[in-house]
């Protein structure tokens, strides 16, 4: 084998590159590695060129060894379901160590936004061969909206803490960060009537007569599991409930910017309303209602549910200002067909009956 081929097959085994800056012990071993050299090529004892010898196989060592411990290593991320701004949720890490018989030690993994590592990180203090752990990083966002993670990051110390080499693996993945909740005024939800007179509805109400089972789908509560019927079965079922009442309600959601800062035209005004239209959109579907979401460009059928909660979620993680341009008659404020909620960003909002009469409860901004 040529020298060529021979440095080929390391640059190919070395992909993807490796950073190993020292760390603060290292530099200090490097510094006296580097005198302890000097000094025994200066005065030429066989004793200083042993300790030099020595200093130099710990630190060739230390870069195999961390080496083999970031071989083979396969990450992978689990985001929770939902993510709100400014509350804490947990980031599941699992760690595969691909080798048939070496284990890792003392390998930490760190999530990449944009390239650069978030303050959080995971530790596994020894993975053995063919096996699996998993753990999460508890973290926190500060807004709504999209964010971008570009990859994962893996370091490690082992064997003596000299240098720290880390290899990036790419995962790119997408989080859609939902409005934070804030607390809901009794008022506001007070001030709502009911909407009588059209029977018995079928829904998961624990406070209603039994109506009947169905299959499990997604976003159901796996609480209203039947779990007798499921494991006579074999597949999940829900069980029905009847409601007293047909709970409707509508969320109208001003998503226009007043144009001065007095009359609340500021982007934190902005974020203020977002934020009180989702914690009351969740605070009617967690109360049973049948909740209808509009806004300007954005109307979102009534429904109930979990499903329901995360559409209205998502809407408002990615809802921006409505442009007053050529698009404008796309634009205007939808007309709430029955009992509705209007929030407004710098204003009161509002709790409307179905005559239209509005209710001021609460002053914002």
């Amino acid at each position: 084998m040529t020298l060529s081929a021979f440095l080929g097959r390391v640059w190919t085994w070395l992909k993807p590159r490796r950073r190993f800056p020292p760390t603060r012990e290292g530099w200090w071993f490097l510094m006296a590695t580097l005198l302890i050299g000097l000094a025994a090529i200066n005065a030429g004892l066989n004793l200083l060129f042993l300790v030099w010898g020595m200093m130099l196989c710990l630190i060739l060592a230390s870069g195999v060894l961390s080496e083999l411990c970031l071989r083979s290593l396969e990450v992978r991320r689990s985001p929770p379901t939902n993510i709100h701004a400014r509350a804490p949720y947990l980031m599941g890490i699992a760690l595969t160590n691909g080798k048939r018989r070496i284990p890792s030690f003392s390998v930490e993994v760190e999530d990449l936004m944009d390239g650069r590592p978030i303050e959080k990180r995971c530790y596994f203090l020894k993975l053995p061969a063919g096996r699996t752990q998993e753990t999460a990083y508890r973290h926190m966002m500060p807004r709504r909206g999209r964010q971008h993670l570009s990859g994962l990051r893996l370091s490690t110390k082992f064997p003596f803490g000299l240098i720290q080499k880390s290899r990036d693996v790419t995962d790119p993945a997408e989080l859609i960060i939902y409005p934070a909740l804030v607390p809901v005024p009794d008022q506001l939800l007070r001030g709502l009537p009911a909407e009588h007179g059209r029977g018995r509805m079928r829904w998961r109400s624990r406070g209603g007569d039994f109506f009947g089972l169905r299959d499990f789908r997604h976003g159901d509560d796996p609480r209203d599991i039947h779990w007798r019927t499921s494991a006579r079965r074999g597949m999940p079922f829900v069980r029905e409930n009847e409601d007293d009442e047909g709970l409707t309600a509508t969320v109208l959601f001003d998503n226009s910017m007043p144009g001065t800062a007095d009359d609340g035209g500021s982007p934190e005004a902005f974020e203020e309303a977002v934020s009180l239209a989702a914690s009351v959109s969740a605070e009617l579907l967690r109360r049973g209602y049948r909740v209808t979401f509009l806004a300007r460009g954005l109307q979102i059928a009534g429904a109930r549910g979990p499903g329901q909660n995360t559409r209205i979620m998502r809407a408002l993680a990615l809802i921006d200002v409505a442009s007053a341009g050529a698009d404008a008659a796309n634009n205007e404020l939808p007309t709430a067909p029955g009992p509705c909620i209007r929030i407004r960003p710098g204003r009161p909002a509002e709790a409307q009956n179905q005559r239209g009469t509005p209710q001021p409860l609460e002053r914002r901004g």
